[in-house]
């Protein structure tokens, strides 16, 4: 029963942009086939901090760059203090050091705002579901700087258990789904997602799939973060 309430309730999300017309924008594609709510809209970073707590959305799309707090400051809040919000960010900006910092700060998914409205709604739905999402055009840049990281700090090889919870994240698993994949406890799995971060160098899921991407030990068609499906 709970399955089918949740199969049909919208996607509460949260709008976080300092530009009017930008929000107005994106709420009405999003909002305009019924599947996903925007439950609250911030022009500014600290007003979106307050909107999440009172709301706690299952998704805030966040900008960048806002006045208050900036979209990477917001990001690491909701993740240190309402987990189960995912963080879309959604922005201008494909410059390395921001890209980066978002996946460092933790969030779900970064898309370009050149994006067409059908891959914006399908981003949102793929963070609600778990998976991790970065734009086509940011790809190649984040693997290239996941890669230098690399050569500049050695890492720790992962055990053949700990490549096949990172493969399983990559397709966007939760714990427990992962756990009933592997006949393994959620504690389990948290404990293997514990190692491979500090093996790997890394602060989310995301910035762990593509570290493990520009390694080789995920296989692009058995991962999430392309936005295929």
């Amino acid at each position: 029963m709970s399955e089918e309430v949740n199969a049909v309730r919208p996607i509460r999300a949260l709008l976080a942009d300092d530009h009017a017309v930008v929000r107005a924008g994106i709420r009405q594609f999003l909002e305009h086939n019924g599947k996903i709510q925007v439950v609250a809209e911030a022009d500014d970073g600290e007003t979106a901090k307050v909107l999440i707590q009172k709301h706690q959305p299952d998704v805030a799309v966040l900008d960048i760059q806002m006045p208050g707090a900036s979209g990477i400051e917001v990001t690491r809040w909701v993740r240190s203090n309402f987990p189960k919000t995912g963080v879309l960010v959604l922005t201008a900006y494909d410059d390395d050091p921001y890209i980066m910092a978002v996946l460092q700060a933790g969030a779900n998914g970064y898309v370009l705002k050149t994006a067409s409205p059908s891959e914006i709604i399908q981003a949102v739905h793929d963070v609600h579901n778990g998976k991790s999402v970065l734009d086509a055009s940011v790809t190649e840049k984040v693997i290239a700087q996941l890669y230098r990281q690399k050569t500049e700090k050695p890492v720790e090889q992962l055990t053949d258990r700990e490549i096949e919870v990172l493969n399983l994240t990559a397709k966007g698993y939760t714990n427990k789904a992962i756990g009933a994949q592997l006949a393994i406890s959620d504690r389990t799995v948290q404990g293997h997602l514990a190692h491979i971060f500090a093996k790997l160098h890394a602060n989310s899921r995301t910035e762990a799939v593509m570290r493990g991407v520009s390694m080789g030990l995920v296989t692009s068609d058995s991962s999430g973060i392309y936005g295929d499906q």
